[in-house]
C-alpha cells in the first residue's frame, strides 16, 4: 500500500479579475438577445474579455502521511488557493489533487460553521460533515470544549462569538475529531500568544503520535521551521522548490532579500498619528562613521533621521524592536525602560543615535522595527523600518569568532572553579571541602 497521503500533479487554477461572474437567468439571456442589435448599432459590439490570472501554474508535489510539511511564499504567491483546493473548497482549473484520508481545515475564521447554529451544534454538524458518528464526536465533546475555552457560550449562536472565540472552536474542532489530514492556515494569527502556543503543540503531538498528515500555512517561519520536517515554497503561483525545511526557508529568505527596497520616508504602511516620522535608518560605530554593517563586539549606532511636523517641541519615548530573520523578536531598545525619554525634540528634521555598547548580536540579518509615542499616544509605528547585517568579530578579544548557529547573542560571563580539600571528621574520616580559586 501507498505511503503517499496527498499527490498533487499540474495543478492550476486561474481567476477573473473584477466581479465575479454571477449565475445567468433565462431573463438574462433572452434580454441579451433582444438588445443585440441595438448594441451594434450603437457601436458597443465589441466584447471586452475580463482579465485573468493564475492563481497557481502546474504545481506538483507529493506529501506522504504522516509528515508535517510548511508551505511558504509572500502575499499572493497561491498557498491559501493551494489549500482550498486540497479541501475541496474550489476545483482546479487544470491538473488535479488525489487525497488518501478524511481531510480536516482551518483556513479562514468560521470556515464550515452555520452562524445560526450554536457552538455545540456546529460542534456535532462538522463531525456529522467529517463521516464521524455521533458517539464518536460525544467521546471528543468534552475534550473539544476544554480545549476552545468557551463553556460558557457553548449555547450561543456563533454569530455572537469574537473572532477569537471563533477560531478557538474552529480549531478544536479540526484537531479533535481524528481528520487523517489537518490543513491549516494563518488563521492561528486571529488568536492570542497562549492559544497559538496551545495549538502548535497540539498540532505537533497530533502528527508525532497519532501519525496525522498536516499542511501548516504562516507567515511565522519559526514555527514552520520547529513544526514542519519538509516545506514547499510557492512565488507567483509557481513551485519554487521542496525540500528540507531548513533549506527551503533559506532559499525563501534569500530571495526577500533580493526585493525592492521602498525607503523608509516613502513608507505608507504605517501607523500613528504622523506628527513624528521616521525618515531614514544608517549604521555607525562608536565613533560617529558610517558603517555598512555591523560587527560582533563593537560599538554600534543606530542613527534615526525624524522629521517633527509640529509647531512645537515634543517628547518622544522611542522603543526600537529587533527580529532574526525567522521573524523571532531578539533584543528590545527602550528609551522609556532606560528612563531617558528624548526631550526638546525640535520642529523640523532632527537625528536621534542608539548607542549598543560591544553589540552581542551573532552573524546575520536582522529587522528593525520602530515604535514611538508622544504623551503615551503613538506618533510612529513602522514594522522592518531597517535592516542591518552583523559579521563575526572577536567580542572577548580571545582570538576566536563566535559561531552563528550556536545561538543568538553572547553576552559578557566568567567561569570559576573551587577545588576540594579534604577535611577529618571527629572519626578521622576525610571529609572534601571546597577551597576557592578563580580562574578569568
Amino acid at each position: 500500500m501507498s505511503d503517499i497521503a496527498i499527490r498533487v500533479e499540474g495543478l492550476s487554477k486561474q481567476f477573473r479579475i473584477g466581479t465575479p461572474e454571477r449565475y445567468r437567468t433565462l431573463r438574462d439571456t433572452l434580454t441579451n438577445v433582444l438588445t443585440a442589435p441595438f448594441r451594434w448599432r450603437n457601436g458597443h459590439s465589441h466584447r471586452t474579455e475580463p482579465e485573468t490570472i493564475w492563481a497557481l501554474k502546474d504545481v506538483s508535489f507529493e506529501v506522504k502521511q504522516g509528515e508535517v510539511i510548511g508551505i511558504i511564499g509572500r502575499n499572493g504567491a497561491g498557498k491559501s488557493t493551494l489549500l482550498k483546493i486540497l479541501s475541496r473548497i474550489t476545483s482546479p482549473t487544470e491538473g488535479h489533487a488525489e487525497i488518501r484520508g478524511r481531510v480536516g481545515s482551518l483556513l479562514e475564521v468560521g470556515t464550515g460553521f452555520h452562524p445560526e447554529l450554536t457552538g455545540r451544534e456546529n460542534i456535532f454538524l462538522n463531525g456529522a460533515i467529517l463521516g464521524m458518528k455521533k458517539a464518536e464526536i460525544l467521546r471528543k465533546f468534552d475534550e473539544i470544549v476544554a480545549f476552545a475555552e468557551i463553556e460558557k457560550f457553548l449555547d450561543t449562536p456563533v454569530k455572537h462569538y469574537s473572532s477569537g472565540m471563533y477560531v478557538r472552536l474552529a480549531f478544536a474542532v479540526a484537531a479533535h475529531l481524528d481528520p487523517e489530514i489537518l490543513v491549516i492556515d494563518e488563521v492561528l494569527s486571529v488568536g492570542d500568544a497562549e492559544f497559538q502556543k496551545k495549538c502548535l503543540g497540539k498540532i505537533e503531538s497530533a502528527a508525532r503520535s497519532g501519525g496525522r498528515t498536516v499542511l501548516f500555512v504562516s507567515h511565522n517561519i519559526a514555527a514552520v521551521e520547529g513544526l514542519c520536517s519538509s516545506a514547499v515554497l510557492l512565488s507567483n503561483g509557481r513551485l519554487v522548490t521542496q525540500g528540507n525545511t531548513h533549506s527551503v526557508i533559506h532559499d525563501y529568505l534569500r530571495s526577500m532579500r533580493r526585493g525592492h527596497v521602498i525607503p523608509l520616508e516613502e513608507r505608507r504602511d504605517r501607523e500613528g498619528s504622523g506628527i513624528v516620522r521616521f525618515t531614514s535608518v544608517s549604521l555607525a560605530d562608536g565613533a560617529g562613521r558610517n558603517l555598512p554593517t555591523f560587527q560582533c563586539g563593537t560599538d554600534a549606532v543606530l542613527v534615526l533621521e525624524l522629521d517633527n511636523k509640529s509647531d512645537r517641541e515634543l517628547k518622544l519615548s522611542v522603543s526600537l524592536g529587533i527580529d532574526n530573520e525567522l521573524g523571532q523578536r531578539i533584543l528590545l531598545l527602550d528609551s522609556a525602560l532606560l528612563g531617558k525619554d528624548i526631550e526638546g525634540v525640535a520642529p523640523g528634521a532632527g537625528v536621534v543615535r542608539v548607542l549598543v555598547p560591544r553589540l552581542g548580536l551573532l552573524p546575520g540579518r536582522y529587522h528593525l522595527t520602530i515604535f514611538a509615542t508622544v504623551n503615551s499616544v503613538i506618533v510612529d509605528w513602522v514594522k522592518n523600518a531597517g535592516i542591518f547585517d552583523v559579521e563575526a568579530g572577536d567580542y572577548f578579544g580571545a582570538g576566536r569568532l563566535p559561531s552563528e548557529k550556536e545561538g543568538l547573542f553572547v553576552i559578557d560571563h566568567d567561569f570559576q572553579y573551587e577545588q576540594a580539600t579534604p577535611v577529618c571528621d571527629s572519626a578521622g574520616a576525610s571529609i572534601d571541602q571546597p577551597s576557592a580559586h578563580s580562574s578569568d
